[in-house]
């Protein structure tokens, strides 16, 4: 079991290059950012850009890996996000793992103009997305026409640093994001069921969270995959238990080892962000990061 972290892009860089040394320091796995325009309580507070944080998180820090939960098709193209990728895992040295999902309903949906996608339209785009992504970082010049994401002639040379290329976490739920991440994915991400947010259980999370490892497993099944090749992450915060888990360093060594039990194989905990769904005690947040995995191992 992994632990990694994910750090809002919220601080101005003279107080965020703390945080993600501070992080690396810790000895998280992974920390990873949002890749949003904006995002829920944070529309009218300060928030910065997902890539261009990576980049000064790759150079501010030396072996900890740095990613994305998760981009999406909401503000990218797969053309320029692939050459921006190819530029951010060469400054990181072949450190960055690339979370990626197919976007939902909020502020990102529509701040380029156009009317929310529909979940199917969501589903259509991500199924076009992710191959096409895929090509951009494996082969050094791609044309393909598509219904919504195209390329002619797009040069990407010399490639990513890690081979064939940079790892994708594929976020999904649905069978056919399902079938992307055991096709294209190194990792599976899932929030858990946000239907159970409000008003469900931990227990019920638990036997949500374990139907949708099995239908990871059919879908990988389905692509004559073995399911075991992929990582599974869990992003925590948004499922009942909340904050419950960061409690305690035994609280957390609980929580994990549950979700350990489900073949999880990453968890990712949010920094403490003081005001906010993610206002945890900075000091058991180290003690988690530094105690907990050596009860996990």
């Amino acid at each position: 079991m992994r632990l990694s972290t994910v750090i809002l892009p919220i601080h101005r860089w003279a107080e965020g290059q703390k945080i993600w040394q501070r992080a690396e320091d810790l000895g998280f796995h992974t920390a990873y950012t949002y890749d949003h325009l904006s995002w829920r309580s944070f529309r009218d507070r300060t928030w910065f850009g997902a890539l261009p944080t990576l980049t000064a998180a790759a150079t501010a820090t030396r072996s900890m890996r740095l990613g994305t939960l998760v981009t999406s098709p909401n503000f990218r193209h797969p053309v320029t996000l692939a050459k921006e990728l190819i530029s951010l895992d060469d400054i990181s040295g072949g450190r960055i793992t690339l979370g990626i999902g197919a976007g939902g309903s909020g502020f990102d949906a529509t701040a380029l103009g156009q009317e929310a996608w529909t979940p199917r339209e969501r589903a259509d785009r991500f199924g076009e997305f992710v191959p096409l992504l895929d090509r951009l970082l494996t082969e050094d010049a791609v044309t393909q026409q598509g219904t919504h994401y195209s390329a002619v002639e797009a040069r990407n040379i010399p490639g990513c640093v890690q081979r064939p290329r940079l790892p994708f976490a594929v976020a999904a739920t649905g069978p056919r994001g399902l079938r992307l991440a055991a096709r294209y994915g190194q990792a599976w991400v899932t929030t858990g069921d946000p239907k159970l947010y409000e008003t469900g259980t931990p227990e019920q999370s638990v036997e949500a969270l374990r139907v949708q490892s099995e239908k990871l497993a059919a879908a990988c099944a389905e692509t004559g995959r073995d399911a075991s090749e992929l990582d599974r992450i869990l992003l925590t915060g948004f499922i009942p238990d909340r904050n419950a888990p960061m409690q305690s360093v035994d609280a957390f060594v609980d929580f994990a080892g549950r979700h350990a039990e489900l073949g999880f194989t990453e968890i990712a905990v949010h920094a403490p962000i003081p005001d906010s769904d993610f206002d945890i005690d900075p000091a058991v947040y180290e003690r988690i990061a530094t105690e907990a995995p050596a009860q996990l191992a």
